[in-house]
């Protein structure tokens, strides 16, 4: 059989029998495949090429109604728009000691020497001390950057303020047990959404002394009104 008869053969088994490239990839593999495509599909390249096929098809472009916000959200967001890429806040000082750590292992059921053991890590530890969990410097955001105060809420005319979640996370460098840290935070975006505002904070958890960071993420807020 010639090469272009195997080819023709080929097409048109595989349109009978339409398949996903997906389908043959290990599973590790395909969910890095279906992260690409996602973030393919919303580039700015994918949406230009989807305008230029309306374009060319003569289909008008639907645009979005605009966001109607809040007389409060529209003061917000001026305000928190003009220091894009500022340093805004920056928190007050928190030991993070043992007992700290322990109750956070207690609550995670993550016991790890690294963290609990003191006479362990003193011996075996690259650090010679016992040192926090990354997930528990993580859930210090709250409290390190005042967001959990409620006699000092930051945005008192929202009615309701939900972590939305967070678009990446590293921990840079281990807190060690008895280190003081504090929170640094910017304002990246600021976004109008239905009934409210969407905050990107990049927030640098500092550790006293230290010149890497304990922590660094991107953290998502909404705000209601």
């Amino acid at each position: 059989m010639k090469v272009v008869d195997f080819l023709k053969q080929k097409r048109v088994t595989l349109a009978q029998h339409p398949f996903e490239f997906k389908d043959w990839l290990s599973p590790s593999i395909r969910d890095y495949w279906i992260e690409f495509l996602s973030k393919a599909n919303n580039s700015q390249l994918a949406t230009w090429v989807k305008e230029q096929k309306i374009a060319s098809t003569g289909e008008s472009i639907a645009q979005p109604a605009p966001v109607q916000l809040h007389p409060e959200a529209e003061k917000i967001q001026a305000e928190l728009t003009a220091t894009l890429g500022e340093e805004i806040h920056v928190g007050d000082w928190l030991v993070v000691d043992q007992s700290r750590i322990n109750s956070f292992a207690a609550v995670t059921e993550d016991h790890q020497w690294i963290h609990t053991d003191q006479e362990r890590a003193a011996n075996e530890s690259p650090f010679k001390t016992t040192i926090a969990h990354g997930f528990l410097t993580l859930s210090l955001l709250s409290v390190l950057t005042d967001s959990v105060n409620p006699e000092n809420t930051k945005f008192p005319s929202a009615k309701m303020t939900v972590n939305y979640g967070l678009n990446q996370v590293r921990f840079p460098y281990p807190v060690k047990e008895g280190n003081r840290v504090r929170a640094r935070t910017k304002i990246q975006s600021v976004t109008p959404i239905k009934r409210g505002l969407e905050i990107v904070q990049e927030i640098s958890v500092e550790i006293e002394g230290c010149r890497r960071p304990g922590c660094v993420a991107e953290s998502v807020i909404r705000l209601y009104f």
